[in-house]
């Protein structure tokens, strides 16, 4: 099936490493052009060379867009060669805290670099998508904004907003040509998730191979109908399908990747 993103352009915050690389990837291998971006030059001009060498084409963003300044520069540089097409806000931080130590300090920080940074992008690059009357913007949220535990709450809320703030900016651009949607995965198999469960895995009796650990740690941790965590690859694939044109009537939804994690409809 031809998704018809040859040409089109991608900017995928947060995409030098983890689940960002793997949409940065995934876009690029279908023809888009995809600005990829980061805060740490060396990862991100890797993962930049790496769609190269596969014969993709990306170009580089660096900055911070936990501040202006930054997602001014990060604009500039993924605005430099026409309007973006595509916008996927998937940049952020999970810090491991909960309600006795996370202060109020911890939640400002984490709303800033979790739903401010995808805001600044967003009121920089989507009045370029008007120019086209055809655009695509994705956020990337998660299962934790509808069913949140006790664990992480700063965390939560603040996929809580993403997906709210889709849904308002979906009715924003109505009749305009431009989409706004949010991609909810559940527990997914990044590098540092792995360190994470496998130091875990000695005290809570989870096993020794991976194999065992994922099934163990799933089973106690996020239980889901699959048994597994899913893979990046898994998530980039319904990035692909939201943006581009067979996606065009689907628009200020959410689009669960979790394995049935959520349970019922939200």
């Amino acid at each position: 099936m031809d998704l018809e993103l040859t040409g089109k352009r991608a900017l995928v915050t947060g995409s030098s490493s983890g689940l960002g690389e793997a949409i940065a990837k995934a876009l690029a291998a279908e023809g888009a052009d995809v600005v990829v971006h980061g805060r740490d030059r060396a990862r991100t001009e890797a993962v930049a060379q790496a769609i190269q060498e596969a014969g993709g084409s990306a170009r580089v963003a660096i900055g911070d867009l936990a501040t202006d300044e930054g997602a001014d520069a990060v604009a500039e540089t993924a605005l430099a060669g026409g309007p973006i097409d595509i916008l996927v806000n998937n940049a952020g931080a999970y810090p491991h805290r909960g309600w006795k130590d996370a202060t109020p300090a911890d939640w400002s920080r984490t709303y800033e670099v979790n739903v401010v940074s995808a805001v600044r992008m967003i009121l920089r690059v989507v009045p370029r998508m008007h120019e086209r009357a055809w655009g695509r913007v994705i956020q990337i949220g998660g299962g934790l904004a509808v069913q949140p535990g006790a664990d992480l709450p700063h965390y939560n809320a603040t996929l809580a907003a993403r997906h709210n703030l889709t849904v308002s900016l979906a009715r924003q651009l109505k009749g305009t040509g431009i989409t706004a949607n949010t991609v909810a995965p559940g527990a997914i198999l990044v590098d540092s998730v792995q360190r994470f469960l496998t130091d875990l895995a000695p005290a809570r009796g989870w096993g020794e191979t991976w194999e065992l650990i994922e099934r163990n740690a799933i089973e106690e941790l996020v239980p889901n109908d699959v048994g597994r965590m899913g893979r990046p690859e898994e998530i980039a694939a319904a990035v692909l399908y939201l943006s581009g044109p067979h996606a065009g009537y689907v628009t200020g939804t959410t689009l669960r990747v979790d394995g049935g994690t959520v349970r019922g409809v939200h």
